[in-house]
């Protein structure tokens, strides 16, 4: 079964048991077996392992992993070293950038951002080669809105970071008053014009940590 490594393994356990789960778990054995799929089996609950349960400051929700190979490994957006960032990142590096004036990194690659206490999670954790959206409506919806319900549950104030229309249909799980949801555009070149340049999350977010005692983000990679 699965092992995180961390306190996700405790607050998690009953999702890992339940049925969607186990019926999740056999649609991967058969995709992995029969396909390429991403990221690597190994890399796929990476956003958790990076980030604990505790130590969560702020969350970014994407979509599924990028369907390329060598791109996605476990973490939202983020691709591994020596991979060229594609549109979307190089849009985020833009925006962080205009807002915080750090220059685009070398790599896309955003683990630092994890071990900060960024949350990077996808709404789905695995895809087929080539096809976007190929493992939606299998069960991992249902895994990771109950991981936004475990951390709005928490008494620790948390930024919620929702790019895009799939990212912000999650917002209806943030209920708890003592978090902020911070919706924008998608970085991606066909919305990011449309109110992603501009909204200034970076330092939004860093501003809703201080104002609540919480050490700041350092964005920077």
């Amino acid at each position: 079964m699965v092992h995180i490594g961390n306190s996700w393994d405790t607050i998690l356990a009953d999702e890992f048991t339940s049925e969607y789960y186990l019926k999740l778990r056999e649609f991967l054995k058969y995709e992995y077996s029969h396909y390429h799929i991403y990221p690597n089996m190994y890399d796929i609950f990476n956003s958790l392992k990076y980030t604990d349960y505790n130590d969560v400051k702020a969350v970014i929700i994407g979509q599924d992993p990028y369907h390329g190979a060598g791109q996605a490994h476990g973490l939202c957006f983020s691709v591994k070293k020596g991979v060229a960032p594609p549109p979307s990142l190089v849009n985020i590096f833009k925006e962080l950038q205009a807002d915080l004036g750090f220059p685009p990194p070398q790599s896309g690659e955003l683990t630092k951002w994890a071990e900060n206490g960024v949350l990077l999670l996808n709404a789905v954790l695995t895809v087929r080669e080539g096809q976007a959206n190929s493992h939606s409506g299998k069960g991992w919806e249902q895994l990771t809105d109950a991981i936004i319900m475990k951390l709005n549950q928490r008494k620790i104030p948390t930024a919620f970071i929702l790019w895009g229309a799939n990212a912000g249909r999650k917002a209806q799980l943030i209920t708890s008053p003592i978090h902020k949801v911070f919706r924008a555009a998608h970085p991606s070149p066909l919305s990011a014009y449309n109110g992603f340049f501009g909204c200034r999350h970076f330092s939004a977010v860093n501003d809703f940590l201080c104002a609540n005692g919480i050490e700041p983000i350092d964005w920077r990679l």
